[in-house]
C-alpha cells in the first residue's frame, strides 16, 4: 500500500493520475497547505522541504512529483517510453521539473497574488511561462505524445500545469497553443484523469485565500518567530 500525502495542486495531481492510471493500490493522506499543515513535524520529517506530494511505499519515502513518477514507473514499469527514448524521457521530465513547472507557479503567483508593485515580476514570469509553453507547442506539433509514441510518464508530469493554462497564461493563450490544448483533452477523456481530479472532492480542503493563508503560503511576509 503506498501513503499518498497530497493536495489538489498541479504537482500533486500526476502523481493522483499515475496511481489512478496503474490501478496500484493507495492512501491517500491529505495535508491543508492553505492552513500551513505542511509546516508539520510529520511533513517536515518525510520531506524537509514541506512540500507536496510525498509517497511512502512500503517503507521507502519519495518527495518531489518527477521525482515519484520516475520511481514508481521504473519499480512497476508502467508507463515508460521505450529504451531507446530514455535521454528524451529524462530531458522532457526536468524540462517540467526546472522550467515549465517553477514559472508556471510564479507567473500564478504574481498575475493573481502578489502586492503591487509587480509589473516587472508579473512580466517576466508571464514571458517565461508562456516561452515554455511555446516550446511544448513546438515539439507536440510534430508528435501526439510527449516522447515515443505512447502515453507515458512525461505526458503526466505536464498534464499536472498545463490543464491550468487559463489560470497560468489567461485563456486567450489556448487560441496558440491547439497542441497544447489537444494533450490536455486527451489525458483528461480518461476516467483516471476524472478520478484524479474528483480526489480534491474527499476532504474538505481550506478555499478561503485569508489571513491565515497568507501566512502559510507567503511566509516571506510574515516570518515564523
Amino acid at each position: 500500500m503506498i501513503d499518498f500525502y497530497y493536495n489538489a495542486g498541479p504537482n500533486p495531481m500526476k502523481v493522483a493520475l499515475f496511481l489512478e492510471e496503474s490501478g496500484l493500490p493507495y492512501r491517500l493522506v491529505p495535508v491543508d497547505m492553505l492552513r500551513g499543515e505542511q509546516f508539520s513535524p510529520e511533513i517536515v520529517r518525510l520531506n524537509p522541504n514541506s512540500k507536496l506530494p510525498i509517497i511512502v511505499d512500503d517503507g521507502v519515502t519519495v518527495f518531489d512529483s518527477n521525482a515519484i513518477l520516475l520511481y514508481l514507473a521504473e519499480k512497476y514499469q508502467l508507463f515508460l517510453p521505450a529504451a531507446e527514448h530514455r535521454g528524451q524521457l529524462l530531458s522532457w521530465l526536468m524540462f517540467a521539473a526546472t522550467g515549465l513547472g517553477p514559472y508556471s507557479g510564479q507567473a500564478v503567483h504574481f498575475r493573481h497574488y502578489a502586492p503591487a508593485p509587480k509589473d516587472y515580476a508579473q512580466q517576466r514570469y508571464s514571458f517565461e511561462a508562456r516561452r515554455h509553453y511555446d516550446v511544448l507547442e513546438a515539439h507536440l506539433a510534430q508528435r501526439q505524445w510527449m516522447v515515443g509514441d505512447a502515453y507515458s510518464i512525461v505526458d503526466m508530469a505536464v498534464w499536472g500545469w498545463i490543464r491550468n493554462m487559463d489560470h497560468v497564461l489567461g485563456p486567450e493563450a489556448r487560441a496558440d497553443l491547439p497542441n497544447v490544448v489537444r494533450l490536455v483533452q486527451e489525458i483528461e477523456a480518461h476516467p483516471a484523469a476524472q478520478a484524479a481530479v474528483g480526489l480534491r472532492e474527499k476532504h474538505s480542503f481550506k478555499a478561503e485565500f485569508d489571513d491565515e493563508a497568507r501566512r502559510a503560503m507567503f511566509r516571506h511576509l510574515e516570518p515564523a518567530k
